[in-house]
């Protein structure tokens, strides 16, 4: 079984298998996601210290921010479904 990833940026990936949603931090419910998810240890960091431009929410329930925009994302999540050539290698167990 091999499972795409998902490039996030700065050397980071996700599953794509496991990605929910990839969402625009701006609004307020995304704020009060963020903030439940840090209150609950669900919070994955992966801005590298930049602001945040994206939240990728998993099936897990964890909630991971991003420094890139949720619209590169987005494009880099429909390559891998379409079954074009993957942003990131495939890993195989």
């Amino acid at each position: 079984m091999d499972q795409a990833l998902l490039n996030i940026g700065f050397g980071s990936t996700v599953v794509s298998e496991r990605v929910v949603a990839i969402v625009s931090p701006n609004s307020s419910p995304m704020k009060r996601l963020k903030d439940e998810a840090r209150e609950d240890r669900r919070l994955i960091d992966a801005t590298y210290g930049r602001r945040t431009r994206s939240i990728i929410i998993l099936d897990s329930n964890h909630v991971v921010l991003s420094a890139v925009q949720a619209e590169t994302i987005s494009q880099r999540f429909a390559v891998l479904k379409d079954g074009g050539e993957p942003a990131v290698a495939r890993q195989e167990p």
